[in-house]
């Protein structure tokens, strides 16, 4: 009786971010802004780079699909949370909403491992200089960036499978703006201890591999920059890796506060806030930081101007 009783969820619907219109108009405007500063920013990064053959090293070809990821990251969840700030009835189907968690799951796991990618492409230019173009090769380059989408893939198809073979009955309101595992998983009627530690050690494994990675790339490159006599020569080796850096930082870090930490009765609405922080501002953030501390960047954009100027002049 009480399976007939329930009933199958064929839709979900969205909370959001708030009901109040001053801070609706606001949240349309300022996000809109950011996602529009997010597809110019980027693609224009990854134009930049194809366009600029003293940007056709490893370093550039994988900044280029970091760059493609975050706009794909980005355009899985705003377009869709956009539309909802003024919706009325926030919904979204079963199937589009397994879309969503999968695609965005597939571009946060890859950038994960890209920017392990980077790291180690890192360690090989400033540890390993002599060897550099010898073992980052045109085709160890692909792979480094084939290899973090294959991954992504068997663990994003894996962990969206599980989630959504679970029965979903009674409540279909989802306390979020987008299809995220937690809320989802506070709406399954059956027990979620088994599945919740499948997915905990599914994406635990994707966090702590990477970031192994990139840890033990940056102890090494450490070693090797405390090594150079020079600070002049020290600084530019560091100079090379800070963007890098500060990309890793906001990631992880962001991600570590929402799935790793304690959770607690208001943790749904606190990881709103980092939700919106890493899934619209970070993508924004990684081509910002780029472009303004990479001088080689720089010099490329000011190349495009200087030459556009030019043709303009005559």
């Amino acid at each position: 009786m009480e399976d007939q009783n329930q009933t199958a969820v064929t839709e979900f619907l969205l909370l959001g971010l708030t009901d109040h219109l001053y801070q609706q108009i606001i949240l349309f405007v300022t996000l809109l802004f950011i996602y529009l500063a997010t597809l110019g920013g980027n693609l224009g990064m990854i134009t930049l780079i194809w366009s600029d053959p003293r940007l056709h090293t490893p370093m550039y070809f994988f900044l280029s699909y970091l760059s493609f990821v975050d706009m794909c990251s980005s355009s899985s969840i705003a377009p869709k949370m956009l539309c909802d700030i003024f919706a009325e009835k926030k919904g979204i189907s079963f199937m589009g909403c397994a879309a969503q968690m999968w695609f965005f799951g597939l571009f946060v796991a890859t950038e994960c491992f890209l920017l392990a990618s980077m790291a180690y492409d890192r360690y090989m230019a400033i540890c390993k200089p002599l060897l550099y173009t010898l073992v980052m090769s045109q085709r160890v380059c692909v792979q480094l960036v084939m290899g973090p989408y294959a991954v992504a893939f068997i663990s994003t198809t894996t962990h969206t499978t599980l989630t959504f073979c679970l029965p979903f009955c009674g409540s279909n309101i989802i306390n979020h703006f987008f299809c995220d595992v937690s809320p989802l998983l506070s709406l399954v009627c059956a027990d979620t201890s088994v599945i919740k530690f499948m997915l905990l050690t599914l994406t635990g494994a994707i966090g702590v591999l990477s970031g192994l990675i990139i840890t033990v790339s940056y102890v090494c490159i450490l070693v090797a920059i405390l090594r150079i006599q020079t600070a002049d020569g020290r600084r530019k080796a560091f100079s090379t890796c800070s963007s890098h850096l500060a990309a890793v930082s906001i990631l992880y870090g962001t991600l570590f506060f929402i799935y790793v930490r304690p959770s607690s009765n208001s943790s749904l609405d606190i990881n709103k806030v980092i939700s919106l922080f890493y899934t619209v501002v970070t993508p924004m953030l990684n081509s910002l930081i780029y472009s303004l501390r990479n001088k080689e960047v720089k010099n490329a954009f000011s190349r495009k101007f200087e030459r556009k100027t030019f043709f303009k002049a005559r």
